[in-house]
């Protein structure tokens, strides 16, 4: 009888024993099923968050399809949380009064409003046709100048960080190179007033050879002074120098040009023109411009901005935004 009790006191023992082993298993399976599922649903945020450059849409505001009022809905709509203006693109806005500061006045009243309204924050204006910086001629070189003050004032009540500018001029490298360093450096004293910044984009001419551009920021020196690296507007024959082109000859090496004007950069544009079957850029390898981007420590803003044709102008603008997060995936 001892033995019974004694034998079953050990049955007992053993089955709370091995019953403590099984939910303790049971346990460790729930918590192994728990961190894998965690992994699974993890995803690796990329390094930059999105903004939608206005010119993406220069096609349908420019036919009248859609009014340039609307921009800061449609980017919206399109799951961007910043948004690049467009100077050119409001000037029928700004004929609506024959008084121009009346008509700005307006204009930025109505954009801020939607801006807020459709909780997109305001980045910068793109500025063009108001003269160039680099110009030989002190005097238009001044108006250039007192042109481009309106902008700096309508980027500082949108709650902007900057304008975008051109350094343009005719006349050799070291004769518009100084010349635009002049012209930069006062109108970024103006800017710095503000608080905002002078940006110049690789956008045609000089201004597209990487070395040229970096030259000319290190000269004019000021902090509120920078650069726009554009991924595309590496030709320095054409135009604002896309790549694009067809009739472009001399195009600087984009990968290059792109990794000297980062240490300057204040702002990034992903340029994009026709994609592949695969949805990727024949003349542009995102992971690869991304990854120089990375590793500049650049951490803001990269705006979509898409110039193909064989997309709709949202097709085209949805399909960069999926390529760069899915490059952004690929980097080291």
């Amino acid at each position: 009888m001892k033995h019974i009790k004694f034998f079953g006191k050990i049955s007992v023992v053993f089955i709370i024993l091995f019953s403590l082993t099984i939910l303790s298993c049971a346990d460790k399976k729930k918590d192994n099923e728990k961190e894998v599922k965690n992994k699974k649903v993890e995803v690796k945020a990329p390094f930059f968050k999105l903004s939608l450059a206005q010119w993406s849409f220069h096609k349908h505001i420019q036919s009248g399809e859609m009014s340039p009022l609307d921009f800061a809905q449609k980017a919206s709509e399109l799951g961007f949380e910043g948004i690049e203006y467009v100077n050119q693109l409001y000037k029928e806005e700004l004929k609506k009064d024959p008084d121009i500061k009346v008509a700005m006045k307006m204009l930025l009243k109505t954009l801020k409003e939607k801006s807020e309204l459709y909780k997109v924050q305001n980045l910068l204006i793109m500025v063009d046709g108001e003269g160039d910086l680099g110009t030989l001629d002190d005097n238009k070189r001044a108006e250039a100048i007192e042109n481009h003050k309106k902008w700096v004032d309508a980027a500082k009540y949108l709650g902007c960080h900057s304008i975008r500018v051109n350094a343009k001029g005719e006349g050799t490298a070291e004769e518009v190179a100084n010349a635009a360093v002049e012209g930069l450096s006062k109108l970024s004293e103006y800017a710095e007033k503000q608080g905002i910044n002078v940006l110049v984009e690789n956008h045609g001419g000089y201004s597209s050879n990487g070395v040229w551009l970096a030259d000319v920021m290190t000269r004019v020196g000021k902090s509120n002074c920078g650069t726009l690296p554009d991924f595309g507007n590496f030709c320095q024959t054409i135009g604002y120098g896309s790549i694009n082109d067809e009739n472009c000859i001399d195009a600087y090496d984009i990968y290059k040009g792109v990794s000297e004007l980062m240490p300057f950069a204040k702002a990034v544009s992903a340029k994009s023109y026709d994609f592949d079957e695969n949805g990727n850029q024949p003349k542009i390898d995102y992971v690869k411009m991304l990854q120089i981007v990375k590793d500049n420590g650049y951490t803001g803003f990269i705006g979509v901005e898409y110039e193909g044709s064989n997309l709709g102008e949202v097709e085209g603008i949805i399909a960069t935004k999926k390529l760069l997060l899915h490059a952004s995936k690929q980097l080291n």
